[in-house]
């Protein structure tokens, strides 16, 4: 199996090495994990892609690619150029942050699995929703993402679709989430609040305090479980 991964956040962010190393640890050969990711952060960048300008690649060690572009011009660039084959799986993540909702079209990790669904590759999106006032385990977001691929790439990948991947935060001695297929993405929007200053509104909305419906991708997060959601393109 080939797999392709990316993010939004930086070829150096953390959540990228956990990535790279839960694939590992699922027997994928190292061989075959290729990450294409931007040479910096880049998030709520949504589906933007570069087409006036030219966008730099540095091959870095082993099978990482730097890149001056999107998340989306990462997989473009990396199917039509960057990769021997066409991958078997592309993942995005793990983003420092939830993707849920509204987030789907602002999101930069998810815009990347999205790109690649429409070149017809399976793909899985994961987002770490975080709590201001609980440290964020890069061990325990790993545990838990290996466990949602170990269901997922048992699941039947329908053409058009991607999974979308969001990871609760939860104290250190909480009991172990569920996984919950098929959350609906929230309809309602964001907060919607602004602070007039001197240079202008300030966006002062809450993430946390986000309206959310019964059964939805964030009312699943936000209540402690693992919520997985399938998008279509």
């Amino acid at each position: 199996m080939t797999i392709l991964l990316t993010n939004d956040d930086g070829i150096t962010a953390p959540g990228l090495s956990a990535l790279r190393d839960v694939c590992r640890s699922l027997g994928i050969n190292a061989a075959n994990i290729h990450i294409v990711a931007p040479d910096r952060e880049l998030s709520q960048n949504g589906h933007r892609i570069t087409t006036y300008s030219p966008v730099q690649v540095e091959k870095l060690d082993g099978q990482r690619h730097s890149v001056s572009g999107t998340p989306a011009d990462c997989v473009r660039i990396a199917l039509s150029h960057l990769l021997p084959e066409k991958p078997d799986l592309l993942i995005s993540g793990i983003n420092p942050g939830g993707n849920m909702g509204h987030d789907l079209h602002i999101s930069g990790t998810v815009a990347a699995t999205r790109e690649a669904a429409y070149h017809g590759i399976p793909g899985i999106a994961i987002s770490h929703y975080r709590k201001r006032d609980v440290p964020l385990c890069w061990e325990t977001a790993s545990h838990r993402a290996a466990r949602v691929m170990k269901m997922l790439l048992n699941q039947k990948h329908e053409d058009g679709t991607f999974w979308n991947v969001n990871l609760p935060h939860l104290a250190k001695d909480a009991p172990e989430p569920e996984i919950i297929l098929d959350c609906p993405p929230e309809r309602q929007p964001l907060p919607n609040a602004f602070e007039s200053t001197k240079d202008g509104y300030l966006y002062t909305g809450d993430y946390s305090q986000r309206p959310c419906t019964d059964g939805s991708d964030v009312a699943v997060c936000f209540g402690g479980d693992i919520a997985v959601s399938k998008i279509s393109i």
